[in-house]
């Protein structure tokens, strides 16, 4: 195995890593520093999104397939019509018989299901996430490993950015690496969209020696698309601009994102889909309703 220890320079290791991404040999395994100084940088505030598995904006989010679960709290700052194939506790958003999703929080939204109260969480839910969304795109010092291709790729914290715009999961996995750090943090920068899998073929994002999907957060330019073909393990709060898709109708292997699916300003759709935001959630409380 080669490394890129804490020491290495930055310019250094992006000389080695493109070396590397030349040599394509078998069963070679780089581990890619993005930043000497500061490896692991902090993790941005979530305000109240921090509870929320899936925001679909002011468009809603939908489910197709039977096998979709929601394990958060979701919301939308558009009328809850716009939320369908999907159920929580107090409603049924326009279920079928072929379209069944469970959602184990509260779904904010505002009317005809939701409250005053209930649009509000939602929108200050949207507000917050713009936030981060922001903060996560400032951040500074981020390199390109790969071209904007991380298949294949196993990084160590820090912070990333596709020099072209997009960030790729095709070629294989992406690992990454904690090096016995819990508290190892990765941001990755897309200033336009994000591809994992291709229609024919799902890929995952693997977490080793300690890596928590808490700790990694996907800021996207505009839409992000996680697996066309079905099936595959996704990791991090993804927070993008534009929509989110999972899956493509009719695929039966369950797509899974252990994080959450924030989409700002646009719709999240799912198609036999789980979404585990108690892996990226630090409590189990949802917002005061008295508060708003």
């Amino acid at each position: 195995m080669i490394r890129f220890t804490r020491t290495i320079g930055l310019a250094a290791a992006l000389m080695v890593a493109a070396f590397l991404a030349g040599c394509n040999g078998p069963g070679l395994t780089t581990l890619v520093s993005s930043n000497a100084r500061s490896l692991s940088p902090a993790t941005p505030s979530l305000g109240i999104a921090s509870t929320f598995a899936v925001i679909g904006g002011g468009a809603g989010f939908t489910n197709a397939g039977i096998n979709t679960v929601i394990q958060g709290d979701a919301g939308t700052t558009g009328a809850s019509t716009m939320i369908t194939g999907v159920h929580s506790t107090s409603f049924d958003y326009t279920e079928t018989p072929l379209n069944v999703g469970s959602i184990t929080g509260t779904v904010y939204s505002a009317a005809p299901h939701g409250t005053v109260a209930e649009f509000n969480i939602a929108t200050q839910a949207a507000a917050d996430a713009l936030s981060a969304f922001n903060d996560l795109a400032s951040r500074p010092n981020g390199i390109d490993p790969g071209a904007g291709q991380l298949g294949g790729l196993t990084l160590a914290p820090g912070v990333y950015k596709s020099a072209a715009g997009p960030f790729l999961i095709t070629g294989t996995d992406l690992t990454l690496d904690a090096q016995g750090d819990a508290n190892a943090v990765w941001i990755f920068q897309a200033a336009s969209t994000l591809l994992v899998g291709t229609a024919t073929a799902s890929r995952s994002v693997v977490l080793v020696n300690g890596a928590q999907a808490k700790n990694v957060y996907w800021q996207v330019g505009s839409a992000a698309t996680i697996n066309p073909a079905g099936g595959g393990n996704m990791a991090g709060t993804i927070i993008s601009s534009a929509g989110i898709v999972f899956s493509t109708a009719g695929n039966q292997a369950l797509t899974v994102l252990n994080g959450q699916a924030l989409a700002l300003f646009a719709s999240v759709t799912m198609v036999n889909t789980v979404i585990n935001a108690t892996a990226v959630t630090t409590t189990s409380s949802t917002p005061d309703l008295e508060r708003f």
